[in-house]
């Protein structure tokens, strides 16, 4: 028996990587009966007859990239054309911290930020995403900083963030080969019903990038309201603060968070946006009954 990586899956078969050694390789029988699919990402046990026997404990599973075991997602948000959408950033960093993902934030188009009201207002977003524990890194047309390819090492990543920011940019800068690679499996995806699902981890920086470009998951169907409050870095961190113990941070009395928002110790939109998030999930839990 050896360990490896799953790295590609296509048409039932997969790839998997056992140190330089890539072997394609067949489940067991007995997995489809049990209700086990091996996905890209598992880490998996593999026989002399090339046969996956063991698909090991993941710690997320993500349907979107259809991938497993991730690492870090790279959340790159413009901060013009199209406006910088501090809901959507505020949502995916909930969602990855639910589901034990390291986010890196990356601003795109740093360059088209001129007036110095829009410079004054994006530096405080970005100081206070950096202070509550992100590492934020910035792009625009020509440069990136080159920081961030050390982020890959050791890492299954993958890419987030709305069309139009930047990512296939951010791509063609890092590795161009990198970039035509999931344009054209994200095209081939979207060419029929019947087209084979095919997922890939491309070797990039000592580390993974899943071929997805984009994140598709962006409910909150499987979180609660303890969950999406201790998704909030800043919240849980300072939830101790507060006079109840399991403090929503709502309409409670002597909320902590509710103090530190007044006193702008947190940022106004993003407490909005955890309001509206709240609403989100009680719809959610209400339409399930």
């Amino acid at each position: 028996m050896i360990k490896g990586l799953i790295v590609k899956s296509i048409s039932g078969e997969y790839v998997v990587e056992c140190g330089e050694d890539l072997f394609t390789c067949k489940p067991r029988g007995v997995f489809r009966h049990n209700k086990i699919s091996p996905k890209v990402g598992d880490i998996v046990e593999v026989d002399e007859n090339n046969l996956i026997t063991k698909v090991f404990t993941r710690k997320n599973d993500l349907v979107r990239p259809f991938v497993c075991n991730v690492d870090k997602a790279f959340l790159v948000f413009s901060v013009k054309e199209p406006e910088l959408n501090l809901n959507l950033l505020d949502r995916l960093l909930s969602i990855m911290e639910f589901n034990d993902i390291q986010s890196i934030i990356i601003f795109s188009k740093i360059d088209l930020l001129e007036k110095e009201d829009d410079i004054k207002e994006y530096n405080i977003v970005k100081d206070y995403y950096q202070k509550i524990g992100y590492k934020v890194y910035e792009t625009d047309n020509e440069n990136y900083d080159e920081e961030i390819l050390n982020e890959f090492k050791g890492s299954i990543c993958f890419l987030a963030g709305q069309s139009g920011v930047g990512k296939s940019s951010f791509l063609n800068k890092i590795n161009e080969e990198l970039s035509l690679k999931t344009n054209e499996i994200s095209h081939a995806l979207g060419r029929g019903k019947h087209t084979t699902r095919h997922t890939e981890l491309h070797k990039v920086y000592g580390g993974y990038l899943a071929d997805s470009p984009g994140f598709g998951i962006v409910s909150f169907e499987e979180m609660d309201l303890l969950s999406l409050s201790q998704s909030f870095k800043e919240f849980f961190e300072y939830s101790e603060s507060c006079k109840f113990s399991k403090c929503m941070h709502i309409n409670e009395p002597k909320c902590c968070i509710k103090e530190k928002v007044e006193n702008n110790e947190i940022l106004k939109t993003r407490y909005e946006n955890y309001l509206l998030f709240v609403k989100e999930i009680e719809k959610n839990i209400k339409n399930k009954y």
